[in-house]
């Protein structure tokens, strides 16, 4: 169970992008949330500070447990001798953006701390600083300590697990077999529960178009997908599909399901996106600890100018600790 007392970690995300800002403007507008630290660069997170509110003054801690209420709690996790250029593509960045992300998961494996919220990231840097992740999910995956992982994408009005993640779409097909099936599945089925639903509705997508239409666009809705939804009920969960993918979303917000089992990225991540970036949030599923994170990028061409939005930032915040209210009860049944 994850101790609601201990603060959550915030990692600042690439600090040539608008990480270090929204970190920032979260705290400014609502000091009073409850403890948090920041993990990352203190000399770029005192830039932003600068731009934002030349008198905002943070506290460094050495610990996670020296972070106080009220104050902007920044745990150097990499000391740059400048910030980067903001904007441009740096190992640097990269690699800074790299150890916010490792230390928190140490933090977080060792109960320290109750959960973890990134900033973006840049996958181009990571690459330059030679770290061969396409993305957060495969950090996490690596470093976490989980079997398996999945991403899990919420807003407002639908929420979506994916089957594949970050590979060219034809990898995706060939990822999509039986047991990535199940673990979608199973970890949709517990990220919802995890959000307090205890008994989710879960929709799966076809892979092809029409979901196959009876095996005339591909088979793979009938050899895998039909297999996998059956072996899911078997195991008591409330599965259905497979459904056509450009209509199961529509479905979803209508309130039909609760979750919606996505194929490959770009079919679970449009709905989302569609729908606005400013409420999207990212929940890791499959890890022994809570990790959310805003639903959107780097946003490299506004970095710098004060105009980042923090609304996706802060409603991750909150859905994490929501996952720690609802874990907290879930024990307490």
């Amino acid at each position: 169970m994850t101790d609601p007392a201990l603060p959550l970690a915030v990692t600042m995300g690439d600090p040539a992008g608008i990480g270090p800002e929204l970190v920032v403007k979260m705290h400014l507008r609502q000091p009073d949330r409850p403890r948090w630290l920041v993990l990352g660069d203190l000399g770029s997170l005192q830039r932003a500070a600068r731009l934002l509110d030349p008198a905002l003054i943070l506290h460094p801690v050495a610990t996670p447990e020296q972070a106080q209420p009220g104050r902007l709690n920044v745990l150097e996790t990499s000391h740059l001798a400048e910030p980067p250029q903001y904007g441009q593509v740096s190992a640097q960045a990269g690699k800074a953006a790299y150890d916010a992300i490792a230390a928190a998961i140490t933090l977080a494996r060792a109960g320290r701390v109750s959960g973890i919220v990134t900033a973006p990231i840049h996958k181009e840097a990571l690459s330059a600083a030679g770290l061969a992740y396409p993305g957060h999910t495969e950090i996490l995956a690596d470093l976490g300590g989980a079997a398996r992982v999945a991403m899990m994408l919420v807003n407002d009005q639908i929420r979506t697990v994916l089957v594949t993640i970050h590979c060219s779409l034809s990898e995706a097909i060939r990822r999509a077999d039986f047991p990535a099936q199940m673990a979608a599945i199973r970890l949709a089925c517990q990220g919802a529960q995890a959000l307090g639903i205890a008994k989710p509705r879960i929709a799966v997508a076809g892979l092809n178009p029409h979901a196959g239409e009876g095996g005339l666009f591909g088979d793979e809705e009938i050899t895998i997908i039909r297999p996998a939804i059956a072996a899911a009920r078997a195991e008591g969960m409330d599965v259905s599909g497979p459904w056509p993918g450009d209509t199961i979303f529509m479905q979803a917000r209508q309130g039909r399901f609760d979750v919606v089992v996505a194929q490959y990225h770009d079919q679970g991540l449009i709905p989302v996106k569609y729908l606005g970036l400013e409420k999207g949030v990212n929940i890791t599923l499959g890890l022994p600890f809570i990790r959310t994170s805003p639903d959107h990028g780097t946003a490299f061409d506004i970095a710098g100018t004060g105009k980042a939005d923090p609304d996706s930032m802060e409603a991750a915040f909150d859905h994490a600790l929501q996952l720690q209210s609802c874990q907290g009860a879930t024990q307490h049944d």
